[in-house]
């Protein structure tokens, strides 16, 4: 119940607090998993686990859709056109989107998606004249492709329990309804089809070779059946055996072209014509379906879409999986993404923007394991890929060098010395990287990698005296302090550790354990962040603490220095996955249930972002990074990454010039804020006629941009005419001045 008023209660404040911040999303994903295609006159429409894409054989070039581009799903498991040319796209929740490309529209039919249905899948989409046969998790439902209504929804097939999956369904004179638990068809005079009286239900105790249906083909005049075992030809109401040859052999799929018949079974497609059954291929990868193109066979896998003349694999570019446990932007503006951990890596990716670059061991020698779980941007551009298991990499300028417990002291896990996790790196006032070991046998969890290629390690003395597990999420304060968080049952909480500016004295050395015993909110942290007044901002399963007053660590020799440690109100009891700090100081907070912005104290909550309201993938937040040249914010899930702009950039060093837009600024009601860019840090802006008298004064939030909305100090829009915008420093040593035309309407 608390928990639930909490959120309620973040919610109600994101409403009331501010106006959208976040622009231009755009969503980013693996689209190589592929589970349905359909060929065009001008190409190929693609369903994947990440969204859709068609592809222009003739141009060779890609076009995505996702919630970016207005669709409302994103696991899309079917695709069909209509007869008026709108895609059809069915989603693994139930969302069906219609693309007109001509219109370059979207139009969502939500019904399935909003019914009570607990499984509402759509495995299959057919046309039909205007109707759309929908095949679902639930039954069959007919769909007008014009008016988008509901013409019916068959439940209970035959004697078949009520909601059985349909997996496919056709229409040759007589319905036909492919299940896992037999093949419903019509009897023959009814037109009732809601009745379960109106249909017979078969199985392989009626002929076919299994009552695992696939699907129903038409072929040279024939119904056949297709099961996971064999096809059976309907003929007279009764099932019969088809090509003896395929009996008992593991059928996937059935495509019917001409007077061919190409049957995916197993590692191989064989083709049956002339009434001989011969192998067209051998595979190297698995399919999952066959369809047919203007460019011939091709085939649906997990990998792409396959190619059987060239043997290729076609995609848009993209990372390679869904997977973004740990983000970071280099000073370059680029993205960098770990991919995960115990044989579920695949490298990690790099994003310039435009196009994604992806490192693995089958493109890049150095990698010894493609199980990547922390990436790291330093200030001077050297990125830093943490492995599960293989130490480290790091990379500049194109080189990659290999640090792992053969070249380096450090060592993994006990039992295991040689399996070196590293799970965090930060840089220090000194330019020294620091290295956060997950799992060190001997104890030595924090090492040092000095400019001049020197290492140092360094036992923590309140890690547990036997070597423990678990260590995250490595950051350095503006004293040079060490802060990590450990989850190992013997001592969970917030560390911390400061060597006191000597590498081989660690009588000197502060460290110490932070828990709910000091005054956090739990033991069980997800992730911290420092944000641009050195508080130390916690986040735990139960809320965010915020750790201020560092420097007595190093003034008092006690482990028990008087730290402050205080809580965020309004996200008391949210479970927090990971945070970061925008050029505003403002804290971007990744929960279960969204992305939450809050203000630079958390005191007030600006914005709350979740699937159902913004094109985020998925409401869980596992990831989160900040570009500050640029004000754009990464967010990644587990159904891919998204990006947005947002106005919170990076002050300028030094004025150069003001920009100032829209110019002119036309004004009323209705309109938007004057956007003044180009500002250094905590510039001040007085607004002044163009004979010097003053209209308005304030100061910037703090970054390179402001507002003014058009009010004089009385809270009254001005009068049109041409005004002057100066903005200067605290000392009013740097000062700026634009002109901007005001047209009042």
């Amino acid at each position: 119940m608390i928990k639930t008023f909490a959120l309620l209660f973040i919610l109600l404040l994101s409403t009331l607090l501010s106006a959208q911040e976040a622009i231009n999303w755009k969503v980013m994903t693996d689209m190589k998993n592929v589970y349905d295609a359909v060929d065009a006159s001008s190409g190929i429409w693609s369903a994947t686990k990440g969204g859709a894409f068609f592809y222009s054989s003739a141009h060779n070039s890609f076009k995505t859709f996702n919630k970016s581009e207005g669709f409302q799903g994103s696991f899309f498991t079917s695709v069909a056109i209509d007869k008026y040319g709108n895609i059809w796209f069915g989603s693994q929740n139930g969302i069906i989107d219609v693309y007109n490309p001509e219109t370059n529209t979207v139009s969502s039919v939500l019904d399935i998606y909003n019914s009570d249905r607990s499984q509402k899948q759509i495995n299959e989409l057919k046309v039909k004249g205007d109707t759309i046969i929908a095949s679902t998790d639930f039954g069959i439902s007919l769909i007008d492709s014009k008016s988008f209504l509901f013409f019916d929804t068959f439940f209970k097939l035959g004697t078949m329990q009520s909601n059985s999956k349909v997996k496919s369904s056709s229409l040759f004179g007589l319905f036909y309804a492919a299940t896992e638990n037999g093949l419903a068809v019509q009897k023959r005079g009814t037109v009732n089809l809601s009745a379960p009286e109106s249909w017979i239900v078969y199985t392989n105790l009626n002929g076919l070779p299994s009552k695992n249906v696939l699907k129903v083909v038409e072929y040279k005049n024939q119904i056949l059946a297709v099961t996971d075992k064999g096809l059976s030809n309907f003929e007279n109401d009764t099932w019969v055996p088809f090509i003896p040859q395929l009996t008992n052999q593991s059928i996937s799929d059935v495509l019917s072209v001409d007077d061919s018949l190409f049957i995916l079974s197993g590692d191989t497609v064989k083709v049956f014509a002339n009434n001989l059954l011969t192998v067209k291929a051998q595979l190297l990868n698995p399919l999952r379906k066959l369809f047919y193109s203007s460019n011939g066979l091709l085939g649906i896998s997990s990998l792409g879409i396959f190619n059987f003349e060239t043997g290729e694999l076609t995609y848009p570019n993209g990372p390679s999986a869904n997977q973004f446990p740990s983000i970071a932007v280099d000073p370059d503006g680029h993205l960098w993404s770990a991919s995960g951990k115990n044989n579920r890596g695949v490298g990690f990716y790099e994003y310039d923007g435009t196009e994604w670059r992806n490192y693995d061991m089958s493109n890049t020698t150095a990698l010894t394991t493609n199980d990547f779980y922390n990436i790291y941007a330093a200030p001077d551009n050297t990125i830093y890929a943490g492995s599960w298991g293989r130490g480290f990499l790091s990379i500049k300028d194109g080189n990659i060098k290999r640090f792992d417990a053969n070249n380096t002291d450090m060592q993994g896990q006990s039992g295991s010395p040689k399996f070196l996790v590293i799970t965090g790196f930060a840089t220090d006032s000194k330019n020294n990287t620091w290295i956060l070991n997950y799992a060190s046998n001997n104890r030595k969890n924090l090492s040092v990698l000095t400019p001049d290629s020197t290492w140092h390690h360094f036992v923590h003395q309140s890690t547990p005296t036997v070597p423990s597990e678990e260590y995250y999420n490595l950051i350095i304060d503006q004293y040079d302090t060490k802060w990590f968080y450990g989850l190992n049952s013997a001592k969970p909480g917030l560390y911390y550790f400061n060597e006191n500016k000597t590498y081989e004295d660690d009588a000197d050395d502060r460290y110490g354990l932070l828990d709910d015993g000091s005054g956090l909110l739990s033991r069980s942290i997800s992730s911290i962040v420092i944000d641009k007044r050195g508080d130390i901002w916690v986040g735990t399963n139960s809320g965010v603490n915020i750790v201020s007053g560092q420097g007595t660590i190093l003034s008092s020799p006690s482990q028990n220095p008087p730290l402050r440690i205080t809580s965020v109100f309004g996200l008391r009891q949210q479970a927090i996955t990971c945070m970061a700090v925008d050029p505003l100081n403002r804290k971007w907070i990744g929960t279960n249930q969204g992305l939450l912005l809050v203000s630079s104290d958390g005191t007030s909550l600006y914005e709350t972002y979740t699937a159902s309201n913004s094109p985020l993938p998925a409401d869980k937040i596992v990831s989160l990074a900040v570009d500050d040249a640029t004000g754009k914010i990464y967010a990644g899930t587990d159904d891919g990454i998204v990006s947005f702009e947002t106005t919170a950039k990076k002050a300028a060093d030094a004025f150069t010039e003001l920009f100032i837009y829209p110019n002119p600024y036309k004004l009323n009601n209705s309109s938007g804020r004057l956007t003044i860019d180009g500002l250094i840090k905590d510039a001040d802006i007085k607004v002044l006629t163009i004979n010097g008298k003053l209209i308005k004064e304030f100061s910037s939030p703090g970054g390179r941009i402001a507002y003014w909305d058009g009010r004089d100090t009385a809270g009254k829009f001005v009068a049109s005419g041409v005004y002057l915008i100066i903005a200067f420093d605290k000392e009013g040593n740097n000062i700026k001045t634009a002109k901007v035309a005001v047209l009042r309407q």
